[in-house]
């Protein structure tokens, strides 16, 4: 029996399994950017954005879908089109006629282009979001051979029904909870509250909520490629978007033959393991390291380098900041921009956050600069005035819905109680300053009680069509180096291409080398015959108007300065990537 049947034989057993870490991210940390529908609160929506329910300028595709002008980006056309998937791909009889409704996007690129579908992160991360504000970006680096095509897997944000926990936004608003930094002081209360949310989950989503799950989603991604009449699967995923490809992969290697995985995440431990023992914050201190010695490097074009001579003095002083207000910090602005700048603030709201992107590690650095000096205005209007993860997490519960349908889950796997699970995480708060992130929702994995409706296992040594291609930092806060050397294992012929620098997924800082090597792969077939180093292009700490001097110096060809600023503006963007079991 191969795991497509093992899943398939698993789907009215009830079990209730995962845990799915903690909290946000920025910009990031994947994901990543995006969404559109009404309930979705992780990203906003302009005025412009892709409109998949006009019924206004709509026409036949060659691939027999019905397609609709949607806006466009940088200039160049979007269209969007809607598709059904079952709700068990494993099993249809279970389905009858209840469907998944997908939002799907796409930049076309030349005329006999591949499609190429992305997913930026999460869980919870819009492809139809992405797509349409760095789609035109992806597609300088990758070149116009390839349609770009972005989609929001089940449950999540466009799709329908969502996976959501509250029958209303209101009813959200009303009964949603608040996440402090001291997750032991806060234990009690989320442990009782979790107890009442968990079953919220099961009631609001009814029979859908079993099936949203990352397994199903890998099955709609064939869905989707066969509806655009193209056999062979082409992928780029990002952060959680790495365990979409990995399973992917794992389950349809037949079909996998341009299958990208860039910022990657455990796969075994995914679906497999309990959190107690975690590694994936085990470079997360390297790189806050990293960012004060690259900032006493860069001397005067870095804000915060006169107030130190090394790093570990800079260091210090700002974590020394950070825990020196016994108090709350009082920061009035005017009579609508008021209230409180707290340690966590500064150690998660800021410098966690930075970490997933060096690119804004200027700004970071230039309002800790200005907090030094006495003024925490700009500290408070960017990071002050509400929880530590309140910016960075969605409350869009697809998140929690599919991180905890995934892995090891509920009483079965959390027979003791809370103070039990407590003792248990104790170690892995304390590995990391940034450990209490980690527990913030240990309660709702612990009393989870959806049924699971799969039995996925990542296994080695898997022979896909085509190798894949393994993308990494050198030092990756929440996506350790290590992950990448794990998926190497699991994937026959494949290879890694490390980025010698700090942030979540390559494109994290621009890196021409880097994007010769996806090229290569994406137009050959081609991965390195060795494991493969690629350098940075540029430094790590530019004040806002040397950006455009170094592009402009680039001498190679204006392709080149394209190519630059189109990887540059990914690095900038402060929502994505999405980073696994953090759900940014």
């Amino acid at each position: 029996m191969d795991e497509k049947d093992i899943i398939a034989s698993q789907s009215n057993k009830r079990c209730g399994h995962s845990w799915r870490w903690i909290y946000y991210l920025l910009a990031l940390a994947l994901l990543v950017c995006y969404f559109t529908s009404e309930r979705n609160l992780i990203g906003i929506w302009d005025s412009t954005r892709p409109n998949l329910t006009s019924g206004g300028n709509t026409y036949p595709g060659e691939d027999g879908l019905v397609w609709e002008a949607c806006g466009e980006t940088k200039g160049r056309k979007l269209e969007c089109t809607r598709l059904d998937v079952p709700m068990d791909q494993f099993n249809k009889t279970n389905s009858g006629d209840k469907v998944f409704d997908l939002p799907i996007i796409r930049l076309r690129g030349d005329r006999d282009a591949k499609n190429i579908l992305i997913n930026p992160g999460g869980p919870g991360g819009s492809g139809v979001e992405f797509i349409y504000k760095r789609g035109y970006d992806l597609s300088e680096i990758m070149g116009t051979g390839y349609h770009v095509v972005g989609f929001d897997p089940r449950g999540v944000n466009g799709s329908k029904p969502e996976a959501v926990c509250y029958p209303s936004r209101e009813d959200s608003r009303l009964l949603s909870r608040s996440y402090t930094f001291h997750p032991e002081e806060d234990s009690i209360e989320a442990y009782a509250w979790s107890k009442s949310f968990v079953q919220s989950c099961a009631d609001s989503m009814g029979e859908y909520g079993k099936y949203i799950n990352t397994p199903n989603t890998a099955a709609d991604l064939n869905t989707i490629m066969d509806k655009l009449g193209q056999k062979e699967m082409y992928y780029w995923g990002f952060s959680y978007g790495t365990i979409l490809g990995q399973t992917y992969a794992a389950l349809f290697p037949e079909r996998s033959h341009r299958i990208i995985i860039d910022g990657v995440g455990n796969n075994f431990a995914w679906y497999n393991e309990l959190p107690f023992h975690d590694e994936s914050l085990q470079d997360s201190e390297t790189v806050l390291y990293g960012f004060f010695d690259e900032c006493v490097k860069a001397g005067d074009d870095c804000p915060l380098s006169s107030f130190a001579e090394t790093a570990e003095a800079l260091q210090r002083k700002i974590l020394d900041l950070a825990n020196s207000f016994e108090e709350p910090l009082n920061v009035y602005v005017n009579n609508t921009r008021w209230g409180m700048l707290k340690p966590e603030n500064i150690i998660f709201t800021a410098m966690f956050a930075s970490l997933y992107k060096p690119a804004i590690w200027w700004s970071v650095a230039d309002k800790l600069a200005r907090l030094l000096e006495g003024n925490a205005t700009d500290a408070f209007l960017t990071w002050g005035g509400h929880g530590p993860f309140d910016d960075f997490l969605s409350t869009d519960e697809s998140n929690t819905v599919i991180h905890n349908n995934d892995g090891l889950t509920g009483p079965d796997y959390y027979p003791d109680g809370r103070q039990d699970v407590l003792e248990r995480l104790r170690p892995l708060l304390n590995s990391s300053i940034f450990g209490a992130g980690w527990a913030r929702d240990i309660h709702t994995t612990q009393l989870w009680n959806i049924p699971k409706t799969h039995n996925f296992k990542q296994k080695k040594s898997i022979k896909t069509a085509n190798p894949l291609l393994i993308l990494s930092t050198t030092y990756d806060p929440v996506c350790p180096l290590n992950y990448a050397k794990l998926a190497l294992a699991a994937f026959e012929g494949s290879q890694i291409v490390e980025v010698e620098g700090y942030g979540h997924c390559s494109l994290a800082i621009p890196s021409k080398c880097a994007v010769q090597h996806i090229r290569s792969f994406l137009y050959n077939g081609t991965v390195p015959e060795n494991y493969t180093k690629c350098g940075v292009d540029g430094p790590y700490f530019i004040t806002p108007e040397k950006h455009s001097k170094i592009a402009s110096n680039i001498k190679e060809s204006s392709k080149d300065e394209a190519l630059y600023r189109a990887q540059l503006r990914i690095a900038q963007d402060e929502n994505w990537p999405r980073d696994p079991r953090r759900g940014r």
